[in-house]
């Protein structure tokens, strides 16, 4: 059983490891996709993860569902569809190690997942379901993770959803792509995004007052991501800043997932809901998290980096904190 259920986008990124003798890009071949991530890292982080999604019937899709199992993470929510190719994204990184995407999915099989073909007993069993936004481009996911995500939040489950803002993948079509984001929001008990998502589904620029047009909907826990930053966090009761770790940064890709799924998994393994949480812990949580995004920044790839709670904890002993 597990105990947090992560629906969404599974993936293979294409980052670049170089170039050859005449100057060409090369890539190399890594698993990825925001909720796949979020559940290997809160799997490394003490809990128990599954994951529910589509991918293809194809190389590329037998190497993620391989590599989900070897990363221990439960697999019955994962199909693979005859008729659609997984997704790819190629990934380009800047001196900071700051990426930007290119997708190749035309639909991908990510977006062929049905509310009819999913087994509802493993959001019964589950503590926790996170999701994000990416499947909302096109049907038959888009109805599915409307209808799983209510379901989910009618039984009593804690929702958590990143947003994961993609404009590629809404070319021509933004605004509606901003109206399905804000449309997930009531059904969210936590909510992690970024400072730049938080303006773009509030309109407010100020971080407590976007945080608080979310809390207004129904949402229990605010978390905005500020990069070097750290992060903010807020909830109806108090709201703080924690600041981040100093690593040395070679890739961000996944460094928001690690952030998230470390995050969670101290919720569930806390037995507490979102908006019970005090301070105090959520401070502790978030501290744990940041050490998580950081750590996962040090590496390349995305499923790949997602850290142990051993170098989780490590980064916290030994990193400072960055001081901007």
């Amino acid at each position: 059983m597990a105990q947090l259920l992560s629906m969404g986008e599974l993936l293979i990124d294409f980052t670049p490891v170089g170039q050859t003798e005449d100057g060409r890009l090369l890539f190399a071949r890594n698993p990825g996709g925001a909720p796949a991530n979020v559940a290997v890292q809160a799997q490394r982080a003490g809990v128990s993860a599954g994951f529910l999604g589509r991918v293809g019937q194809d190389m590329f899709g037998d190497f993620l569902v391989k590599t989900l199992q070897d990363c221990g993470i439960e697999t019955a929510g994962l199909s693979q569809d005859p008729d659609h190719a997984t997704t790819l994204a190629f990934v380009q990184l800047n001196d900071q190690g700051d990426r930007d995407f290119s997708f190749y999915r035309n639909p991908g099989a990510d977006t062929r997942l049905a509310f009819e073909g999913v087994d509802l007993s493993l959001l019964d069993q589950c503590s926790l379901l996170c999701f994000g936004s990416l499947l909302l481009t096109a049907e038959p996911s888009r109805s599915a993770v409307e209808k799983l995500v209510a379901y989910a939040k009618e039984r009593g489950k804690i929702t958590a959803y990143d947003p994961n803002w993609r404009p590629p993948l809404w070319k021509g079509r933004e605004d509606e792509g901003v109206q399905r984001m804000k449309s997930l929001i009531p059904l969210a008990d936590i909510m992690k995004v970024s400072d730049e998502e938080l303006a773009l589904i509030t309109g407010e620029s100020d971080l407590a007052a976007g945080a608080k047009a979310l809390l207004d909907q129904g949402v229990s826990l605010v978390v905005v991501t500020q990069g070097p930053k750290g992060c903010t966090v807020f909830t109806p009761g108090f709201s703080f800043a924690q600041p981040t770790y100093d690593t040395p940064v070679k890739d961000t890709t996944g460094s928001g997932d690690s952030f998230f799924g470390a995050l969670l998994a101290q919720v569930i393994l806390s037995g507490k809901k979102p908006g019970d949480l005090s301070q105090q812990e959520l401070s502790a949580f978030v501290d744990f998290a940041n050490a998580a995004g950081s750590t996962c920044a040090t590496k390349t790839g995305a499923i790949p980096a997602m850290p142990t709670t051993a170098e989780i904890q490590a980064c916290q002993r030994n990193v400072p904190l960055l001081k901007l």
